[in-house]
């Protein structure tokens, strides 16, 4: 009887072990899939990541390619004279009109600034779309004649204002603009040059009549002068 209590005891013994040995088994088991689990979330986690690098250096790729390249020498020279043109252009109409007795010269310097200022906006936007840093005052030339058109007043300012800027500088700038037209490697600066064509050949057809205006009523005013001698003999 007392072998058969023990023999039982120890039985129940081995039962006791075997369910904590298979307890201990599969805790093991679940911590050993855990890691895995954090393990794939990592490497999910990467692919973000890399997906998210690849993106980016996708857009930059793109914004890279998007970058407009940069203009000849020939095209920048015909900007800046563009730039020129326009800046001489607004510069002698604004002393048109302050210093002109006219109103038909006025109206004209008027829309020479309108007019030039708008088109000297779209060669600056040109300008800087393509890295050309363009002048901001009038080069040696411009400026001289300037000067002297500054120092004149009355009626001699206005005959040689619509001469020089009026007629003079629009045919110069109209030979400018045509041979840009067909001579320009950049569609841009070929576009520019059409555009601003019509614009300066309009400003010289207006230039031309109001010029024979102004010369005829200086004949007129030099003719009636030169008539007061002759009444007196």
């Amino acid at each position: 009887m007392l072998g058969t209590k023990v023999l039982k005891g120890m039985l129940g013994l081995s039962a006791v072990a075997a369910l904590f040995a298979a307890l201990a088994v599969q805790a093991q088991t679940t911590g050993t899939q855990s890691p895995t689990q954090g393990s794939t979330g990592q490497g999910t986690t990467g692919q973000s990541t890399t997906t998210g690098q690849s993106g980016q250096a996708g857009a930059s790729t793109a914004s890279g390619a998007g970058t407009k390249a940069a203009l000849s020498k020939s095209d920048e020279k015909i900007v800046m004279n563009m730039a020129q043109e326009n800046m001489a252009e607004i510069e002698a109409a604004r002393l048109a009109q302050t210093k002109s007795q006219s109103e038909q010269v006025k109206n004209f310097a008027k829309q020479m600034v309108d007019d030039h200022t708008k088109a000297l906006g779209e060669v600056q936007q040109l300008a800087q779309a393509r890295g050309v840093t363009l002048p901001t005052e009038l080069d040696r030339s411009h400026k001289a004649k300037a000067d002297k058109l500054a120092a004149l007043s009355g009626e001699a300012f206005d005959r040689t204002y619509m001469a020089q800027a009026g007629v003079a500088d629009h045919k110069k700038n109209h030979d400018m603009l045509r041979r840009a037209q067909s001579r320009a490697r950049d569609p841009e600066v070929r576009a520019l040059a059409a555009r601003t064509l019509p614009i300066v050949d309009q400003h010289l057809n207006s230039a031309q009549q109001l010029h024979k205006g102004t010369a005829m009523g200086s004949s007129q005013t030099q003719g009636s002068t030169g008539a007061s001698p002759d009444k007196k003999e």
